[in-house]
């Protein structure tokens, strides 16, 4: 029966309702791509190649009965985690702000596949089978009501906020997450039974090699753990020297702060870094130490820019708290120092357990926002990872048996 109905399920089903892209040209500079980020609600900005070679190479969309050519191509995403990684890359440290020059490129994942593009019409288990090959997003062209005449004025408007145009090719696109994938199906669990009330440990999808780190070594040695969780879209576990679980630094916690959490990286223990990017923005004391080891490495121009954000946003807090009628700034940094309010994301891990059902940890991840969760044994030893990727991979394998 699962077979029978899921297989008339399109991916624009699973668009229904969600919101067009924001985009950057290839073109951009880092710079452009922090100003974005630091403006939208999403953590992804999507990067665009509309070069003229790709003309040539042109293929055809079809959305509702629109067929369009397209020359444009979504060739990657980046996020705040993007940007941060960069930053405290030895030649960052000593100049943020010429780093910060160089172009989106240099900070673009050059994993092949992690973006690829969907027709509407495809099939949901052609989109499983896409991220199970190790695609993250799935870019596909949504239908809007927007007339030719709001198309031609909106490519027509000039760019704010490192900003390009959302339309490309004549349409709209959105992005198609594993998460979205995974929330479709738990609203058809009960199509996949007993499956679904199976343990983790049974269904053997506890991933073994994870990322991990002492509580007491430097934030600083975690920076490649950092990069490839959120290349794999998991997170980098802190434990301490008995492999107990403490906390976790998350690339989605990270998302929801801003560039200034490089020189907390960069001069903090994991614990410590724990503690600064935990809800509710970082305690003063830790502020102070940052600043302190900056001066003590000689990195002036790291120490100019953390100490001007800390600055500038001290200032917008007063000014909002003396006009309690202005409005409250856009965007998802309209708040105090590395803190996002839009997204509260603790530093404290999510957690199950090997005897954990399925359909619990599906529901546990999809709660908390994130594509994975933490496997713990009762003593909190740390046992694994359950992660989206090993979820679908159970679906998919009960569909191709019963199909």
């Amino acid at each position: 029966m699962a077979v029978s109905l899921l297989a008339h399920v399109v991916i624009s089903d699973l668009c229904l309702g969600k919101p067009a892209l924001r985009s950057l040209p290839i073109s951009a500079t880092i710079a452009d791509a922090l100003a974005a980020l630091r403006n939208s609600e999403d953590n992804f900005i999507s990067i665009w190649d509309c070069a003229d070679h790709h003309a040539a190479h042109s293929v055809s969309v079809n959305v509702g009965g629109d067929h369009r050519s397209c020359t444009c191509t979504c060739v990657g995403k980046v996020c705040m985690v993007d940007v941060i990684c960069y930053l405290c890359k030895d030649d960052s440290l000593l100049s943020p702000s010429t780093a910060l020059k160089a172009p989106v490129s240099a900070i673009l994942p050059k994993i092949p596949g992690l973006v690829m593009h969907l027709e509407p019409s495809s099939s949901l288990l052609e989109a499983i089978d896409l991220i199970l090959e190790g695609t993250q997003n799935l870019v596909v062209p949504i239908q809007t009501k927007i007339s030719n005449y709001s198309r031609r004025k909106q490519l027509q408007k000039p760019t704010t906020a490192g900003f390009a145009t959302t339309i490309h090719n004549g349409f709209e696109y959105c992005w198609l997450t594993q998460e979205d994938i995974i929330r479709f199906l738990l609203s058809s669990i009960g199509l996949f039974s007993p499956i679904p009330a199976l343990s983790i440990d049974t269904l053997g999808i506890i991933n073994t090699d994870i990322l991990a780190i002492n509580y007491h070594s430097p934030a600083s040695s975690a920076v490649k753990a950092i990069s490839r969780s959120l290349a794999e879209q998991t997170s980098v576990a802190v434990v301490d020297s008995e492999g107990t679980l403490i906390g976790e630094i998350s690339p989605f916690t990270l998302a929801c702060c801003d560039e200034t959490v490089a020189a907390a990286i960069t001069t903090l223990s994991s614990g410590d870094l724990m503690a600064y990017i935990d809800c509710g923005g970082p305690p003063e004391d830790l502020v102070r130490l940052v600043k302190a080891r900056l001066k003590e490495k000689n990195l002036d121009g790291m120490l100019e820019a953390y100490i001007q954000s800390a600055y500038s946003s001290s200032a917008s807090s007063s000014s909002d708290d003396e006009s309690s009628s202005s409005p409250p700034r856009s965007g998802k940094y309209s708040r105090s120092m590395s803190y996002s309010a839009r997204m509260v994301r603790r530093a404290e891990a999510i957690v199950c357990h090997p005897k954990s059902s399925l359909v619990a940890v599906m529901i546990q991840a999809i709660a908390h926002r994130v594509n994975y969760v933490w496997v713990i044994e009762d003593d909190c030893s740390l046992v694994g990872i359950v992660t989206f990727c090993e979820m679908l991979k159970v679906f998919r394998e009960h569909l191709g048996s019963m199909g």
